[in-house]
């Protein structure tokens, strides 16, 4: 038996992206979300209290007017101010990472486009090896045990994190969402072993580096002792309050309290400790399900059944009684310790079950340490957790052990936004974090602790929070306190059927997202409620509705924010996955200053290669580094045609050295100054 590549006019999403947008991303990372009803359809009557309240204050009259007025939202630019903290103003130029921003790169492109006076250089592409005895890449002889010592398929969330003094070794860590057959396998390899190999390229990896002095272009040491594969045959403990529940018992694990695997795994977050988080996102897309059951079909499970992986494990089959509840151990931020390669990586179901983007945490004052959350799918919510217990400064083992445990247990809510109406030009208002959980109840009427924590999409549905439009990583900043989602984008918007505009997701049909700045109230991140206001309305300057945080000069055009990160001088930066689609250029990293005078003035880094997304960003300005996981390049080709030759440039006709692919590989890639 041999696995053939779907054949891209059978694709459910051929014909309904636009730009140059790809079909087979949409299949092969979420399972072809978008051309299926999004699975929250709760009605609720908070879009009608948002509506009334934003029209009273502009004083519409009419019903027509009032619904082109919401669904139009024009955005006037307002003058620059300082950022909502009330801190100081900072100036937006960076000091440590100067840079003219780089013009669009076409979707043609096939590199790596830097700013002039920057170079960028490979440090890890998929396959290279990386624990003890594992071979040489050949993309032609892939195996799942060569692929289980290699590093994985499509990195996404990244972290570099310096282990001595003299920043001159480092552990990468970093996640492994999903794989493409097509492009991964020659014509003819058999099925069996294209789709076990698959299981070993999902996950994470921990890779030790090392440089010669700061500044320098890392390298990754092959056979280190820290380094590590985690993959879907990895053990990994459950915990918090549903642990041990009936729901996640299978017949492989009637304890209900260990899962083999991790998959699907989009961005994450570095804790205080040291620890890394990763969040399982599109997990619905590998399991055959019954297709009716409700709970199911609120998290997007159905009969697709379209990687077959059932075939070699039973597992993957929840029609049947023996692992019906195998996909609610899927879909949990878990935690891995880099540090400790012997170490069990553990699920936190005290966090909630949803499609997780990832999870960024920040210690409040009072100890407390607080995650923020968001569910990557059209009109899901976005959350919040604190922890029970307080962090433990230091690092004696004493003070590591506690707060390896502070995400086990703690209180979740979600979040309910108000808009204060238009009047003012922006998007803006107040809102209220509601309670899920709290003191180890549920805080929901109807539904118990665990079924809060395993059906928490369904729990929040009954408390009415904001839908929105695809809230995807959630970064709080260290420098001012305040929490940035990136709304990536959500075309549902105002279809008939759906819910329209709201103040928080002000437009329609909305392709080139936004990006939310959450204030605490008193700087508190334990307290209930909050203020916000949209940082940034996407897109072309031009295009209608769009608005850059008071910043009136030029800017780089951008779309579809999906991750974000910070510098040393507490400016944002935002990668984005789906500006082929929007604004027919590929995909990049830009610089965004939060505060000052040049508060909201995009300006792009660089652009990935053709077909690729930009993930993970890492900036380490004070040492003159960026990095990014370039992911899925030439996602759209084929093993015989492949549509992207990055990073290896081989070549068509070529024979590949040892080690080389004359195909796509994704890679990680650091920017320095040349």
């Amino acid at each position: 038996m041999t696995l053939r590549p779907t054949t891209p006019t059978l694709l459910p999403m051929a014909g309904q992206t636009h730009g140059n947008r790809s079909a087979v991303t949409c299949h092969l990372r979420c399972g072809d979300a978008c051309s299926v009803t999004a699975p929250n359809t709760t009605q609720t009557s908070y879009f009608r209290d948002v509506a009334a309240k934003a029209l009273s204050r502009r004083s519409v009259v009419g019903t027509g007017v009032a619904v082109a007025a919401l669904t139009a939202v024009p955005m006037a630019p307002a003058a620059a101010k300082p950022g909502p903290g009330g801190r100081a103003a900072r100036g937006g130029a960076s000091r440590n990472l100067p840079f003219s921003p780089i013009a669009p790169a076409a979707v043609t492109v096939d590199d790596v486009t830097v700013p002039a006076g920057y170079r960028w250089d490979p440090i890890l592409r998929w396959g290279d090896p990386i624990l003890p005895g594992a071979p040489a890449f050949d993309a032609a002889r892939q195996s799942p045990e060569a692929q289980a010592g290699q590093f994985g398929y499509n990195n996404d969330y990244l972290d570099i994190i310096e282990t001595n003094r003299a920043g001159t070794r480092a552990l990468l860590v970093c996640n492994h969402e999903y794989t493409n057959e097509g492009i991964m396998f020659p014509p003819g390899t058999a099925a069996e072993t294209v789709i076990r190999t698959a299981w070993a390229a999902h996950g994470m990896s921990v890779v030790e580096l090392e440089r010669r002095s700061r500044g320098d272009v890392w390298t990754y040491v092959p056979g280190a002792r820290l380094n590590r594969r985690i993959t879907l045959d990895t053990p990994f403990a459950v915990d918090g309050p549903a642990a041990g529940s009936d729901l996640l018992k299978t017949t492989e694990d009637p304890t209900g309290r260990t899962v083999r695997g991790t998959m699907n795994n989009c961005s994450g977050g570095t804790t205080p400790w040291g620890t890394v988080l990763s969040g399982e996102e599109n997990f619905n897309q590998y399991f055959l399900a019954t297709g009716t059951d409700p709970r199911e079909k609120r998290y997007g499970l159905g009969a697709q059944d379209s990687r077959g992986w059932r075939t070699y494990d039973p597992r993957w089959n929840a029609t049947t009684a023996d692992y019906k509840n195998e996909p609610n151990r899927f879909g949990w931020v878990v935690e891995v310790d880099p540090t400790d390669p012997t170490s069990t990586p553990v699920k936190h179901t005290a966090m909630g079950r949803f499609k997780h983007e990832g999870a960024n945490v920040i210690v409040n004052r009072d100890g407390h340490v607080v995650a923020y959350m968001g569910d990557d799918e059209r009109f899901d919510y976005l959350y919040r957790f604190v922890s029970r217990d307080t962090m433990r400064p230091g690092n004696s083992a004493k003070a590591r052990k506690h707060n390896l445990q502070l995400l086990s247990e703690g209180d979740l809510s979600v979040a309910r936004f108000t808009g204060d109406g238009l009047d003012d030009g922006v998007s803006d208002g107040t809102g209220e974090w509601i309670p899920l959980t709290r003191g180890g109840e549920s805080m929901v009427p109807g539904f118990s602790l665990e079924e809060v924590l395993v059906f928490t999409r369904l729990a929040a549905d009954a408390v009415q929070p904001t839908k929105m439009d695809r809230p995807e990583d959630v970064e709080p900043s260290r420098h001012n306190g305040n929490i940035y989602v990136a709304c990536t984008n959500n075309a549902d918007r105002g279809k008939l059927g759906k819910e329209g505009p709201t103040e928080p997701n002000p437009r329609a049909a909305n392709k080139d997202g936004h990006v939310v700045e959450i204030v605490p109230t008193a700087g508190d991140h334990t307290r209930d409620t909050f203020s916000w206001s949209l940082l940034l309305i996407c897109g072309d300057a031009a295009s209608a509705g769009t608005y850059f945080g008071g910043w009136t000069g030029p800017v780089s055009p951008i779309s579809c924010p999906d991750n974000v990160a910070f510098d040393s001088e507490g400016n944002l930066w935002v990668s984005t996955d789906g500006q082929p689609n929007a604004i027919k250029v590929s995909d990049g990293l830009f610089k965004v200053p939060v505060e000052g005078p040049e508060r909201g003035h995009v300006q792009q880094f660089l652009a990935v290669p053709s077909g690729a997304e930009t993930c993970g960003p890492v900036i380490h300005d004070r040492d003159g580094s960026v990095f990014v996981a370039v992911q899925h390049p030439g996602e759209d080709g084929t093993w015989a045609a492949p549509q992207s030759r990055f990073p290896d440039f081989v070549p068509a006709g070529a024979t590949a050295a040892a080690g080389q692919f004359s195909g796509p590989r994704p890679t990680v890639v650091q920017v320095t100054r040349r």
